[in-house]
């Protein structure tokens, strides 16, 4: 079986909306990130369709917006848009090794949200030891938004290359205050 036949079909625990919180902190990142390259980025969300928060706070944000997901038959594994400088979002829970893989393979700066207890597993060695991997930790684990309402027992946090952010290592507060 081909691995995008694999992948067409979406498990139901892959899909898992990302809440604003988890977001709106990249955008101070975002606007390094647009000093350093001298201009404003056109972020691709690769997982993503129109109503997702990832999309809505960039664009609210004037940023530049290309989303597309497997729905739309637009599969990460074949489909690229033209333009994009960046690649943001929440790839599937399942098969991260595989979509890590081809994010790299794409040669564009990325910063993807999964699970931490992944840098426990002999892969992220594999895939990040020849990559300037960089991390962005906040300091509560986040609710996706599902039908359940139950807590991950998980902490998520961004798996990021080439971002240009300020320390390899950067911790987010989430708290509210």
């Amino acid at each position: 079986m081909r691995i995008t036949n694999m992948l067409n079909k979406i498990k139901k625990h892959d899909e898992r909306k990302t809440p604003p919180e988890i977001i709106t902190p990249l955008l101070p990142f975002l606007k390094d990130f647009e000093k350093n390259i001298n201009k404003k980025p056109i972020i691709w969300c690769p997982f993503d369709k129109e109503d997702s928060y990832y999309v809505k706070i960039f664009k609210e944000n004037w940023y530049n917006v290309v989303y597309s997901h497997i729905e739309y038959w637009q599969n990460f594994f074949e489909y690229e848009p033209l333009q994009r400088d960046i690649i943001i979002s929440n790839p599937p829970f399942s098969n991260k090794k595989l979509f890590f893989k081809r994010a790299i393979e794409l040669w564009k700066p990325f910063c993807l949200l999964s699970p931490i207890w992944w840098l426990n597993d002999k892969t992220p060695y594999d895939l990040f030891k020849d990559v300037w991997l960089q991390l962005i930790i906040p300091d509560i684990r986040i609710n996706f938004i599902w039908a359940k309402k139950e807590r991950p027992s998980f902490k998520s946090v961004y798996y990021c290359r080439n971002f240009l952010i300020k320390k390899d290592i950067e911790f987010i507060s989430l708290r509210k205050k």
